[in-house]
């Protein structure tokens, strides 16, 4: 083993390390959700689709390829991917499908999203 990669303890607290078992076991949906979720709007164009969404309420296809321009068929496989992860949902008004965020994915988005708008360049008045 690499010098940098070791590990010398003298003791190891096993209960500290069952609580942390017992802590990961209790949550592994959640942290499955949110690594699915983390996945998905790790792509950058899907992380500005879901923030469009956010800032929007909803968009449609046409809106979303107008924005980011591309083409519809570009930004419906980004839909169908974000939507497979059941952190979007659709409306239909007529032939218009319209995309928002699934509310209960929210709670998990938001604080990532507020990041972008959070963010601002240096040397910029808030």
């Amino acid at each position: 083993m690499n010098d940098n990669q070791s590990c010398i303890r003298r003791f190891a607290d096993q209960v500290q390390i069952k609580e942390c078992k017992t802590k990961l076991q209790s949550n592994a949906n959640a942290i499955a959700s949110l690594s699915g979720l983390l996945t998905i709007a790790g792509n950058e164009v899907r992380l500005k689709i879901l923030f469009l969404l956010k800032e929007e309420g909803e968009l449609c296809p046409c809106d979303l390829a107008d924005i980011l321009e591309m083409s519809v068929p570009a930004i419906s496989q980004h839909l169908r991917k974000i939507k497979d992860r059941n952190i979007i949902e659709t409306r239909r008004s007529g032939q218009t499908i319209f995309y928002s965020i699934n509310p209960e994915q929210l709670g998990l988005l938001q604080p990532f999203l507020n990041q972008i708008i959070d963010q601002k360049p240096k040397g910029e008045m808030v």
